[in-house]
């Protein structure tokens, strides 16, 4: 880690400094954007940040990560101190409500319970988990196999969070066999309202074929939604490829055919094979 994120002051506590600043940019002489914001006006703002995160974890740059978790954190403090002012809660409650939910599903950390691998940990969290949304009541007798999966998931992951819910209950194909039949399937109908002519009918079965191949994806064990990322990461990769290729040529995509492009594009897996990248 680099000297300029090490860097402290002894006795300076920074996380108390942030929430003074949070609410003096939301008092009446602060600023008047912090000012009008709502929970509800935050949500995309959250969202972007946690992306942003997410690319510079895979980038490896401390810098960039301590960066982007400053701006996560903002985000924590910014919802904190909103609710604060209408007297719901503050920053300390959701602290304090975070370290008690984490001691109450790690007993066998803070307990005299058991587990001696990550798959008992993931078996005492669920059955902790459980156990305290029933005692809010809500898992009524009644409840969802499927609940509790956020709506505001990437789709890609949350059809893969249902799916998983729904093979606990035995909601499942027994083999891969039937998973790949299911994706043959799809895309047949999917070729089928093509052929008709028919593109909202298609649309609905690409989006049946994109839950058959999520399918595939948990029945082999790999999470879509990092496997699609890899793969719009290595075709950005590529295309920027072409992209420099052309510069040297003093051409533009745009002004090649595809015969061109698609040409560049090939020798750039080839390059890419060779060297083990792919």
């Amino acid at each position: 880690m680099s000297d300029e994120i090490q860097r402290t002051e002894p006795g300076r506590d920074w996380v108390r400094e942030l929430v003074a600043i949070m609410s003096r940019l939301r008092a009446p002489d602060g600023c008047p954007w912090d000012r009008e914001q709502t929970h509800e006006s935050l949500k995309r703002f959250l969202v972007e940040e946690s992306a942003e995160l997410l690319d510079a974890i895979d980038e490896g740059d401390d810098a960039k990560i301590v960066d982007e978790l400053g701006d996560v954190l903002l985000q924590v403090v910014f919802h904190a101190r909103i609710a604060e002012e209408d007297g719901r809660f503050d920053l300390q409650g959701v602290a304090r409500h975070c370290c008690e939910k984490i001691v109450r599903r790690h007993p066998h950390v803070f307990g005299d319970r058991q587990a001696a691998t990550a798959a008992d940990v993931l078996e005492l969290w669920k059955e902790v988990k459980w156990e305290e949304q029933k005692q809010r009541n809500e898992r009524p007798e009644n409840a969802s196999a499927l609940g509790g999966v956020p709506r505001h998931l990437p789709a890609l992951h949350r059809a893969y969070k249902l799916q998983k819910k729904a093979a606990r209950v035995g909601f499942d194909w027994p083999t891969i066999d039937g998973v790949m039949a299911k994706i043959e399937e799809e895309f047949a109908e999917v070729r089928d309202a093509l052929a008709q002519g028919d593109r909202e009918a298609a649309g609905e079965e690409i989006g049946d074929l994109l839950f058959a191949v999520v399918n595939l994806s948990r029945f082999i064990g790999c999470e879509p939604e990092d496997r699609l990322r890899q793969t719009i990461r290595k075709f950005e990769r590529r295309f920027a490829k072409i992209e420099a290729e052309l510069r040297t040529r003093g051409k533009k995509p745009e002004e090649c055919t595809l015969a061109e492009l698609d040409a560049l594009w090939e020798a750039g897996k080839r390059e890419e094979r060779e060297a083990g990248r792919e």
